[in-house]
């Protein structure tokens, strides 16, 4: 069996962040979303994988930097070039000939699982379906495909994102497929925005009479990290295992409470205090408090202040006096204090689609 992570979004709803690479980078837990997928591929014994990437060249390269041949992860990448976004159905219609005849599992690139897929890809192997699909209940349905089931979890409709959902389960974006579902790709229509949906091509298995389409429900919680609060809560969820781990220094009169881990090269200011759970990256220095559900990424500084519930991808810089909670602050960011300054005032030299509240 072969895998296929979908990676090829412009992440709209995750901008500024998704303006200058992938949103499927963006990380979790200090480790991009993206990682987690190729690691349930290969935790399920999937040895090689192939990501849908982009159109742009900037994009695709950022993808290449940072997973490489796969190797590291201990599997076999291929990078498989989408020219634009023109659906799910088409993005897996272009892997046919990686494929090769083989059963594949469909990994949407910004699903985060937290018991993986090793189950459900062996219960495929074994349960005679087509098509396994894996789903979850949802408070907003209406933002996903949804799909009912009966008592032999055969799943008997489809939808894509309907306005009146029949139901609270939603498709994760995680699917078992055999290699006839390339015929059914055949048949899809393009949809309002033009795009080919993949909830069209499992339709026509449903309704028929001879094929057969499993439901899987999630065991455990699974989150799809869309937009800034989906990664926020998603980083809640990561974190909520984390033990205490400490490779960097820790200076004295320095409180550290519940699951706190600390990379090498970091220091821990005299005064501070840590309240977990937090993870803090490499070479960080961090003089002030650093509160719940907050992960710091690498080579950054911050000094005063407080931080909670907030993700810090990294290299930033942040003097500020004041508390910052639930917020999303993206690669090589400063944020200095203003109150010494004349004319009084606060300074902003922000992008596209960013957001500050004050």
């Amino acid at each position: 069996m072969k895998g296929l992570i979908l990676a090829g979004g412009m992440g709209t709803r995750l901008r500024p962040l998704s303006h200058t690479g992938p949103k499927q980078l963006v990380p979790v837990g200090n480790k991009p979303v993206l990682f987690y997928g190729i690691e349930a591929l290969r935790d399920a014994g999937i040895e090689e994988i192939g990501i849908i990437v982009g159109y742009t060249d900037e994009r695709i390269q950022f993808l290449k930097d940072s997973c490489g041949d796969g190797s590291e992860f201990g599997v076999k990448i291929t990078y498989i070039r989408q020219d634009a976004p023109r659906g799910l159905a088409h993005a897996v219609d272009i892997a046919k000939d990686f494929m090769d005849g083989e059963d594949f599992v469909v990994y949407l690139g910004d699903n985060i699982l937290k018991s993986g897929i090793k189950d459900f890809v062996e219960d495929f192997k074994t349960n005679g379906s087509d098509i396994s699909l894996l789903l979850s209940k949802h408070k907003t349905p209406e933002k996903f495909g949804v799909a009912l089931f009966n008592e032999e979890n055969e799943i008997t409709y489809v939808e894509e994102k309907p306005e009146k959902p029949k139901t609270d389960y939603v498709i994760t974006g995680i699917y078992l497929f055999r290699n006839n579902i390339f015929d059914a790709i055949k048949n899809v229509k393009p949809g309002k925005k033009g795009e080919l949906q993949l909830t069209d091509a499992i339709k026509e298995f449903v309704l028929s009479e001879d094929k057969k389409v499993k439901a899987t429900i999630v065991d455990g919680w699974w989150d799809d990290t869309g937009n800034a609060e989906d990664i926020l809560r998603a980083n809640h969820l990561v974190l909520m295992d984390l033990k205490e781990n400490i490779k960097g220094e820790v200076e004295e009169d320095v409180k550290i409470i519940g699951g706190v881990e600390i990379g090498e090269g970091s220091v821990i200011k005299k005064g501070s205090k840590i309240k977990g759970p937090v993870i803090i990256g490499k070479n960080c220095v961090i003089e002030g408090y650093v509160g719940p559900y907050t992960s710091i990424g690498d080579n950054s500084k911050i000094k005063g202040g407080e931080i909670e519930s907030s993700i810090i991808v990294g290299e930033v810089n942040i003097n500020f006096n004041e508390k910052i909670v639930d917020s999303l602050i993206g690669k090589d960011v400063v944020i200095n204090s203003s109150e010494n300054n004349l004319p009084k005032g606060h300074r902003f030299i922000l992008g596209e689609h960013s957001e500050v509240r004050i």
